[in-house]
C-alpha cells in the first residue's frame, strides 16, 4: 500500500541514510495473510535508539482500533520484549526493551505472545459479527470503535435505541456465532474491491487515497467489509458474548460494549 509518509525519526543522522532506507524500509505484513503464525525469523533493516525495523513481521500494528501485539525478538542468546508496534506507510517500527540493540542485517526469531493475540482476534471478530447483526437488521453505519483483548465497542447510528434493543442485538450476535460461519481473508484489487456492495461500514470511508489493494473480511453469509485487523477462521471459536453497557452519545449515535465471556 502507498505509504503515508516518513517518520520523523528517520530524520536523525544514527538511522540509515534516507535512500538506503526507502530501498528497504518495506516491512512484509505476514498477519494480513496468516493471523495463526505464532512465531517468525525476520532481518533487521533499520535500528534507531529502542527500536527497529523487520523486512518482515506477524506482530500487528496498531491501527483500526486494534491494539498492537506483544512478545519478543532474540538473536542468538540475546533476547528483547516487544512493548510496541507502529506502522510508518510501508515501514513497520518494532519498540523493543533491553539493552544492547540487535544490528541492520541480524537475523532474528520471533515469538508472539499468543494468548493475548487469540484474544484481541475473537474480540475483534466478535465486532465483526455485531456490525453484521446490525447492518442487517437497521442498515446502521459505524461511526467509530475500539477494543482491548477482552472488550470492544462499536458507535452506530441508530434510532430509537435502548437497553432492552441492546440485549436482543447481542443475542442475535450470539446465535450468528454459534451458527459457525466460516471467515474468509481476501486482498483484492482495489477497482475490483470497490464493485462490492457496502464494503465500507463506517459512516466516511477510513481507507487512504491511492491504495491499489483493498483487505476484505467476510464473515460468510453475514458481513464483509474492508479490514486490516487479525480474526478466527470460524465464529465458533469466538465463544460466547455479553453485553457491558451501552452509551447515547448524541441523539442518533449509540455505543455498545460487548466482551468475550471467559476472557
Amino acid at each position: 500500500m502507498k505509504g503515508l509518509g516518513v517518520s520523523p525519526l528517520l530524520q536523525r543522522p544514527n538511522v540509515l541514510s534516507l535512500q538506503r532506507f526507502k530501498e528497504s524500509a518495506m516491512t512484509e505484513l505476514l498477519y494480513q495473510t496468516d493471523a495463526y503464525l505464532k512465531e517468525f525469523t525476520a532481518r533487521v533493516t533499520a535500528v534507531d535508539e529502542n527500536k527497529v525495523v523487520l523486512d518482515r513481521t506477524a506482530l500487528y500494528a496498531t491501527g483500526g482500533g486494534q491494539p498492537h501485539d506483544l512478545g519478543t525478538l532474540s538473536v542468538r542468546d540475546r533476547q528483547w520484549q516487544v512493548t510496541e508496534v507502529r506502522k510508518q506507510g510501508d515501514t513497520v517500527w518494532h519498540t523493543l526493551e533491553g539493552d544492547d540493540m540487535p544490528a541492520v542485517g541480524d537475523e532474528v526469531q520471533s515469538h508472539i505472545d499468543w494468548e493475548r493475540r487469540h484474544k484481541l482476534m475473537r474480540t475483534h471478530t466478535a465486532l465483526h459479527v455485531l456490525c453484521g447483526v446490525i447492518w442487517r437488521d437497521h442498515q446502521a453505519a459505524v461511526t467509530g470503535g475500539n477494543m482491548d483483548t477482552s472488550e470492544g465497542r462499536l458507535d452506530f447510528e441508530l434510532r430509537d435505541f435502548s437497553n432492552e434493543l441492546a440485549q436482543t442485538i447481542v443475542e442475535k450476535v450470539n446465535t450468528e456465532i454459534a451458527a459457525g460461519r466460516a471467515v474468509e481473508v481476501q486482498i483484492l484489487p482495489r477497482e475490483e474491491a470497490f464493485q462490492i456492495p457496502d464494503l465500507i461500514r463506517t459512516k466516511i470511508n477510513l481507507l487512504p487515497e491511492g491504495i491499489t489493494e483493498v483487505r476484505t473480511v467476510n464473515i460468510v453469509g453475514l458481513d464483509l467489509q474492508a479490514d486490516g485487523g487479525t480474526h478466527v477462521a470460524n465464529t465458533s471459536e469466538i465463544g460466547r458474548v455479553s453485553l457491558v453497557k451501552t452509551r447515547s452519545k448524541g441523539a442518533n449515535n449509540k455505543r455498545i460494549i460487548i466482551k468475550i465471556e471467559d476472557a
